[in-house]
């Protein structure tokens, strides 16, 4: 089936997702990009206009984990049903980038936030939310996403020290563009132009209360997005928006809008463990034992750079503590595969008796 390509571009596509859609057999399938999930329903952008979607039952049984099931930001093969009203989801196609976290709770599992993101714009406000080991964190993450990240300090209008905070984020940056900014007076949002190009994809991530969805607005140029008042004593929001969603901005950008983010938990990323803290992995380099653990060692380089001032005690705490969580969450990873393995044999194992007593039963 032919589709418009010039449609599609407005939302992202380009010569990477025909390669792939173009390599699926079927055709009758057409493309489309996932702009909101809710309740196992999904809102997709194709070049014939939104249309409502469902997982494809075979899709849903192939899928061994929750990340093999579309998020918002796939594109994903569809079969029109209903005269094309309605359509049924077939396959994701491959994601070029995918920003991911550990689910929340107990659960071993990654959650898809958004895919295909070009851009992640990293929020955290001013006042009484500013902390920087929350920074790092979210920069690990989003440097192992394959998004570019870039972060933004939001209201700049409630802070009396905004030169002094922006370079407290520059030094944990690692030369990540830092951008300080206030929605609410319009103050150094220009700058976001760069970013907010046609057919491109910025991710907005961030805790509640931050602004999010007043910066939305302030870009759109109207109240599109649900604004919730903060409460003064701890500068905590209640999550003015409940579902992501993929927003097409009036210059033809997307904004990926996502709920506020409590809770970060890592999923798979020792690149970008390497990549924000590379100061510290390249001080550990000088140590004189290759598994230094900079406690008591002799001669280690870390606890040298602590002595000297070139390196931040915070900052090598929260190092620590994620490579911690990081090797927590990859023995838990691992007890979870190995379930997964049994559960995939017991299940083939019942089907190959069903067979058999159907065979036997001459059915």
């Amino acid at each position: 089936m032919s589709f418009d390509r010039i449609q599609l571009q407005r939302y992202g596509w380009n010569d990477f997702f025909e390669a792939n859609f173009n390599t699926l057999a079927e055709p009758d399938f057409v493309p489309g990009r996932i702009a909101l999930e809710y309740n196992q329903f999904f809102r997709v952008h194709t070049d014939q206009g939104e249309l409502l979607a469902e997982i494809a039952g075979k899709l849903k049984h192939e899928a061994a984990k929750r990340s093999d099931l579309p998020a918002v930001g796939d594109w994903v093969a569809l079969r029109l049903i209903e005269q094309g009203t309605k359509a049924s989801i077939q396959a994701i196609l491959p994601r070029r980038s995918k920003f991911a976290r550990k689910s929340k709770g107990s659960k071993t599992e990654e959650q898809i936030v958004g895919a295909n993101i070009d851009t992640v714009f990293l929020a955290t406000s001013l006042n009484q939310d500013f902390n920087p080991r929350r920074i790092e964190r979210y920069l690990t993450i989003a440097w192992d996403s394959g998004a570019i990240p870039v972060v933004l300090l939001t209201k700049t209008d409630l802070c009396d020290d905004v030169a002094e905070r922006v370079a407290a984020i520059d030094a944990v940056a690692g030369g990540t563009p830092v951008h300080a900014i206030s929605s609410v007076k319009g103050e150094g949002l220009e700058i976001l132009a760069q970013y907010l190009t046609p057919g491109k994809t910025v991710a907005l991530i961030g805790s509640s209360g931050v602004g999010k969805s007043t910066l939305i607005n302030r870009l759109i140029g109207h109240d599109r997005q649900l604004v919730k008042e903060v409460r003064q004593q701890d500068d905590r929001g209640k999550h003015a928006t409940r579902h992501r969603e993929l927003i097409l901005m009036p210059n033809g950008a997307l904004m990926l809008d996502t709920p506020g983010m409590r809770e970060l938990q890592l999923w798979d990323a020792e690149e970008g463990m390497e990549t924000t803290f590379d100061d510290i992995e390249a001080i550990a380099a000088n140590c004189h034992f290759s598994n230094c653990r900079h406690e008591t060692e002799k001669r280690c380089a870390v606890r040298a750079a602590l002595s000297d001032g070139v390196l931040d005690t915070a900052r090598l705490e929260n190092y620590r503590k994620m490579q911690k969580e990081l090797g927590y969450l990859v023995r838990r990873q691992d007890q979870f595969a190995q379930r997964v393995e049994t559960n995939r044999w017991k299940k083939l194992a019942k089907e190959g008796e069903a067979r058999a007593r159907w065979k036997r039963q001459g059915r």
